[in-house]
């Protein structure tokens, strides 16, 4: 069994889905399929417009409601964002950072997520910050390295208190939304070199408490033995987190397995 009892952290991103109504519905449906599932945060990163119909009808559940993305600003001249101020003043928990989406199609640099991850937990927010390598590194060999630069450079000038409010999704991107999944032991491979450059940044008593999710086309078929890993806490969901049986079959895993 894991020494350090590290908590499970099971998170859908729901993207740019669900309106109001849509997440009201969907959060009603799944409610009572993860019922007293308490040895497991569960959570749902929602579009802004849907967060406060989330959080209504989360009310009195085990389910909390994150964030897809935050500014690292307090206020200010930058149209269209939110900070962190803002998301905690609408209660929420947890904030995506570094989504790869994120990073592809708005240019967002692992420095500016390093400003997001201190921002948010400077307000009380869990950032989850996703950290992955393309195709393209990973065969050629180089997917340490570009996942340690990406994580190291994303994690500048946090520090080792910010660090145990910080969960780390790997998330390789060549897994996301195409029906590829790393093999379990890929993925545990790279949640131990994740785990090994936290250590090697803020220390071993920091590194084995830190959470490591594996996010990629995660699925009810390869959830358990995912989660049956040594270095793996928990799953950043995509697609299946939109179907509340689907979702509900993902957190409802077989956790009789042990991790050593």
């Amino acid at each position: 069994m894991n020494p350090t009892k590290r908590r499970t952290v099971i998170a859908g991103n729901w993207k740019m889905n669900f309106t109001p109504a849509e997440a009201k519905a969907f959060i009603e449906a799944v409610k009572p399929m993860v019922a007293g599932k308490d040895n497991c945060d569960i959570i749902f990163c929602a579009p802004y417009v849907t967060i406060a119909a989330a959080q209504e009808a989360a009310k009195g559940s085990n389910i909390h409601i994150g964030a897809e993305n935050v500014h690292f600003a307090e206020k200010g001249a930058y149209t269209g964002e939110v900070s962190a101020k803002m998301l905690t003043a609408c209660g929420v928990e947890y904030v995506i950072i570094g989504h790869s989406e994120r990073r592809q199609y708005f240019g967002e640099t692992s420095e500016a997520c390093a400003k997001k991850v201190k921002a948010a937990a400077a307000h009380g927010i869990r950032p989850i910050l996703c950290v992955g390598e393309t195709l393209e590194e990973r065969e050629s060999g180089n997917y340490e390295n570009a996942v340690g630069d990406m994580l190291n450079a994303s994690l500048a000038d946090v520090t080792a208190e910010e660090m145990l409010k910080t969960v780390i999704a790997y998330e390789p991107v060549w897994a996301i939304g195409t029906g590829k999944t790393a093999t379990s032991a890929q993925a545990n491979e790279m949640a131990a070199f994740i785990r090994g450059c936290v250590e090697a940044k803020y220390g071993p008593e920091t590194a084995k408490e830190v959470i490591i999710q594996y996010g990629g086309s995660v699925k009810p078929e390869n959830i358990a033995e995912l989660m049956s890993m040594s270095d793996i806490d928990g799953a950043l969901v995509g697609g299946a987190s939109l179907d509340a049986k689907t979702f509900a079959k993902i957190v409802n895993f077989d956790v009789s397995v042990t991790k050593e």
